[in-house]
């Protein structure tokens, strides 16, 4: 690994950093790059257990955020597509929408409630915008959905590993 990734990862461990590489990792996890951000919630919880409600609205937060940006990327796709095509950017979708599609169509902004599954979430975030869901109550739902999952898998991981860190 280079230097640099080296240097970086070890600053952002350190424990007065902690809130920020929550913010940092849990914000690069909701885009489109494969990471998980659970572990750092988690590690900076078995280290500091006091922090438990501000970690997990900073990590939503962050989520959250790169949820936003997830949609603002399938906007600007759809658009950049129009153009290429000299489409109006008004323009109806086709008819041909894949099921998956219809059924974010027919859900609206609540299917963005689904934005904290593995795998489907982050591509589900830019899907809304490139159908050109409203963003804010698409935001909105994002924070929920990934919300209860932060708030499910830490408060899980933490009831299966209970205890300190060993000494």
């Amino acid at each position: 690994m280079p230097d640099w990734i080296t240097s970086l990862m070890q600053a952002l461990a350190m424990p007065e950093l902690g809130l920020s590489t929550v913010f940092v990792v849990s914000f690069l996890s909701a885009t489109l790059i494969p990471l998980g951000s659970e572990a750092v919630v988690f590690g900076l919880l078995k280290i500091n257990p006091s922090l438990f409600w501000p970690v997990m609205a900073v990590a939503t937060a962050g989520n959250t955020l790169g949820g936003a940006v997830s949609w603002a990327m399938g906007l600007g796709a759809h658009r950049a597509v129009d153009k290429v095509r000299h489409k109006p950017t008004g323009h109806p979708s086709p008819p041909s929408h894949p099921r998956a599609l219809l059924w974010l169509e027919r859900f609206g902004p609540k299917a963005c409630l689904l934005s904290w599954l593995p795998g489907v979430g982050d591509p589900l975030c830019a899907v809304a915008g490139w159908l050109k869901l409203p963003f804010w109550p698409c935001v909105f739902y994002m924070a929920i959905g990934k919300f209860a999952r932060y708030l499910t898998m830490t408060t899980g991981l933490l009831w299966v590993f209970p205890g300190g860190l060993p000494g």
